[in-house]
């Protein structure tokens, strides 16, 4: 049966020639009656309890792993014992992941190399976790870039799971829970995590303090090649890589490595027992990205080997403790009544130039005793 759209003017006649055919009803897969559509709501709706957090991840069950990252990343304050038990439970099924920290200048093909590497990686049956930091909004705090829509090929891969964050504008280029986050893809069964950062410069080195391997990828022929002698994420680095090395690009880039592999040499190792090396490769070709892994795998030889790795991630987790201290203190010291009281009137008198920034912080620092 036909009939006239619903934004057809009501006095409208024949002119209208446009008309809607009721269609057969359904109830195939996707279709608001469908019975899996039923499950697939009914589900979203069932509360999880802590058992089916820890049994969905341990399962390897996509959703639920996605529902746990979900709950670990919430700032609730009800979620927030509920997530530490989840991560507790978790504990004893993580550690055995090698953890990989990719790094560089915007431009620099950080997704690309990552699709690169982690479809070699899923030739070779690794179970492959992309922890993707994207640079947060200032209006809805959400990601602004969707690295998940930049890595198509790797995405459709069942072996890998792509978990895009917002850095909710936490400095060092990730987000305040990707260590949980972390953990969380380890007790899942991946065997190999990927950490991209956001990509702002030279500053960005907190993922130094979560991962064994922390790869920097620069271009060449973009005017940095001299910042190599300048310390930073660079002396942090277990592995610098000229990406886009291609085309007329070729020569440049050869250029480059020189450049950071002899700028290195005056450069303290990050890492005992190893010293970083500087490779050309190209993510769109794939010259020099199985060669880059073969790097990385020799480097976890040399530092299981001695020892070394173990005791890097010991470091990392006394860290975690200290840097989760210093946040809650930093909370409760402005939720304190006393300093919302003397915030205000402080804040102003620093703007009318009545008080030195130094005298309100001791004002602000004495205002709870």
């Amino acid at each position: 049966m036909n009939k006239k759209p619903e934004w057809t003017p009501a006095n409208a006649g024949k002119e209208y020639a446009t008309s809607v055919v009721k269609g057969k009803e359904s109830q195939h897969d996707g279709m608001p009656g469908s019975r899996q559509n039923k499950i697939r709501k009914a589900a979203a709706r069932r509360k999880l309890s802590i058992d089916d957090y820890v049994q969905g991840v341990l399962n390897h069950d996509r959703t639920i792993l996605a529902q746990t990252i979900t709950l670990i990343e919430s700032n609730s304050e009800k979620h927030f014992e509920k997530g530490q038990e989840v991560l507790r439970q978790l504990l004893p099924y993580t550690g055995k992941s090698l953890r990989i920290g990719i790094t560089g200048v915007p431009g620099a093909g950080k997704s690309s190399f990552i699709e690169a590497l982690g479809c070699q990686l899923m030739s070779e049956n690794y179970n492959l976790a992309v922890l993707a930091v994207d640079p947060s909004s200032s209006l809805s705090k959400g990601s602004v870039l969707g690295d998940k829509t930049r890595m198509e090929m790797l995405s459709r891969h069942q072996n890998c799971f792509i978990r895009p964050s917002p850095s909710g504008g936490k400095l060092g280029g990730v987000t305040r829970k990707t260590r949980e986050t972390t953990l969380i893809c380890e007790a899942a069964g991946f065997d190999v995590i990927f950490i991209e950062t956001v990509g702002v410069g030279q500053n960005e080195i907190t993922v130094r303090s979560m991962v064994d391997f922390f790869l920097l990828l620069k271009i060449a022929g973009a005017g940095d090649e001299l910042q190599g002698i300048k310390k930073g994420v660079i002396e942090l680095a277990d592995a610098i890589l000229i990406n886009k090395a291609d085309g007329d690009n070729l020569k440049r880039a050869e250029i480059a490595r020189r450049d950071f592999a002899n700028a290195l040499h005056y450069l303290k190792s990050p890492t005992n027992g190893w010293t970083p090396e500087v490779l050309t490769c190209s993510a769109v070709t794939g010259d020099g990205i199985y060669s880059g892994w073969e790097m990385i795998k020799r480097f976890e030889s040399i530092v299981r080997g001695s020892g070394f790795f173990e005791q890097r991630r010991n470091q990392q987790n006394l860290r975690w403790v200290h840097d989760l201290v210093s946040e809650r203190l930093l909370n409760e010291f402005y939720a304190n009544p006393r300093i919302k009281a003397l915030l205000p009137q402080l804040e102003k008198d620093v703007i009318n130039g009545k008080i030195p920034p130094t005298q309100a912080a001791w004002q602000l620092l004495h205002g709870l005793e």
